[in-house]
């Protein structure tokens, strides 16, 4: 995030980097900034918010670049950091940080061509130091890049690093406290944050199992009615409910889902346009379902969909580090790819994640599949077929495929 901040500093006059609360948004800007704003500060809060309705200049000024932490605290000082950057006509002049996606108002300006917008999730295994990075996401764009490593990752530090999630402050805590920041985090959004969003009151207990129904769903495409369906129970919850409060997630940066890929093919097939449910962390569906590493390590099915859960994640963080984008793939005949990673130049690669030796060879024969279905007079053929897995070593199969364990992979 680091080398994305100071290009976009470079390039634009002011940069906002967007993403969930305690993911390291203020302290990595605070590297980069020439002088601070903490519009959270309880002992100045309502000051600042004062002085924003009447003189939004006067917090912009200071020795830049300047950082504007949770500027949608005071939303008028957004049009005030579009002006500023105008007036003074030079880059790098503000960072703005924030956990909440403000609602829609006609009378912020869009920013275009003034602030450019950096997306932060959770930690990567690789940032967390769990990932010894032999195999490097941007390398295999290039043709006939060599692929070999050994992972020291097992399956237990797995199952932990799945349940403590990439939040900075649980990297290197013991593991009470580490899996307890989950669970904490959990109880905020539902307590709190999802009603602080817009000063909607909502129902936690609502919130609480539609979330649950979420994470039961992870890594799958279940629509709206059947997450609905599985947290009704006795309690009748309607549309409109269930649309604010998903709405609600994802303006705090708490629901991820991973949309859907179409590329051209040869035949007529249906591709399935559905996201596929993902939270930004996959540690709030372990903290939701009540589970831990040693329960993980007794539920290989649960822990399957959560794995891939883990590997979207870090494969998100690592397409964004090279300018690249996130989907999935899934036709009617239910030919898959949990992931696609796609960079602007039109290049693509595809990836399954399994955890397993026993589940490669499918997953192989599978991406073999897609790649055969795939129009390449229409666009490029795939740069690199993948299976991203929890096993130990890093090759190139005789048919072309790679395994690679996740804790070998960066971007």
């Amino acid at each position: 995030m680091d080398k994305e901040l100071d290009e976009a500093l470079e390039s634009s006059g002011a940069v906002l980097i967007k993403g969930p609360k305690w993911c390291g948004k203020t302290r990595t800007a605070e590297e980069h900034a020439a002088s601070v704003l903490l519009m959270q500060d309880p002992n100045n809060t309502e000051r600042y918010k004062s002085i924003a309705d009447s003189a939004p200049s006067l917090l912009l000024e200071g020795p830049t670049p300047r950082l504007i932490d949770e500027w949608q605290i005071a939303p008028i000082l957004w049009n005030g950091v579009r002006f500023e950057v105008d007036r003074r006509g030079e880059n790098g002049q503000f960072i703005l940080t924030g956990s909440v996606t403000p609602k829609d108002d006609s009378t912020l300006h869009t920013g275009t061509g003034r602030i450019t917008r950096l997306s932060m999730r959770t930690m990567s295994l690789f940032e967390s130091s769990e990932s010894n990075g032999e195999v490097s996401l941007m390398s295999l764009f290039s043709e006939g890049a060599d692929v070999k490593g050994k992972s020291t990752l097992t399956i237990n530090s797995l199952a932990f690093a799945l349940a403590r999630g990439g939040w900075p402050l649980s990297i290197g805590e013991k593991e009470s406290v580490a899996l307890r920041r989950a669970y904490d985090y959990v109880d905020a959004v539902v307590e709190i944050e999802v009603s602080t969003v817009d000063g909607v009151e909502r129902n936690p207990t609502r919130i609480r199992n539609l979330m649950r129904s979420l994470a039961r769903n992870v890594s799958t495409m279940a629509k709206m009615t059947t997450i609905r369906e599985d947290m009704e129970g006795d309690d009748i919850v309607s549309d409109k409910t269930i649309s604010s409060y998903m709405n609600a997630l994802r303006r705090i940066f708490v629901v991820d889902d991973l949309s859907a890929w179409c590329p051209a093919v040869r035949s007529k097939t249906a591709i399935r346009t559905s996201p596929k449910r993902h939270f930004v962390d996959p540690s709030i569906a372990v903290a939701l379902l009540r589970l831990s590493p040693e329960r993980l390590l007794k539920d290989f099915k649960t822990f399957g969909l959560l794995f891939e859960s883990l590997c979207v994640r870090d494969l998100r963080v690592y397409a964004q580090a090279i300018g690249g984008n996130l989907l999935h793939y899934h036709d009617k005949n239910d030919l898959e790819a949990d992931a696609i990673v796609q960079l602007k130049d039109g290049r693509w690669g595809a990836v399954e994640a399994k955890m397993g030796v026993k589940e490669i060879e499918e997953a192989a024969k599978n991406l073999i599949k897609l790649k055969n279905k795939i129009d390449t007079d229409r666009m490029c053929p795939p740069s690199f077929l993948m299976v991203l897995t929890a096993t130990e070593y890093a090759y190139r199969r005789k048919d072309g495929v790679l395994i690679v364990p996740i804790g070998c992979l960066r971007d």
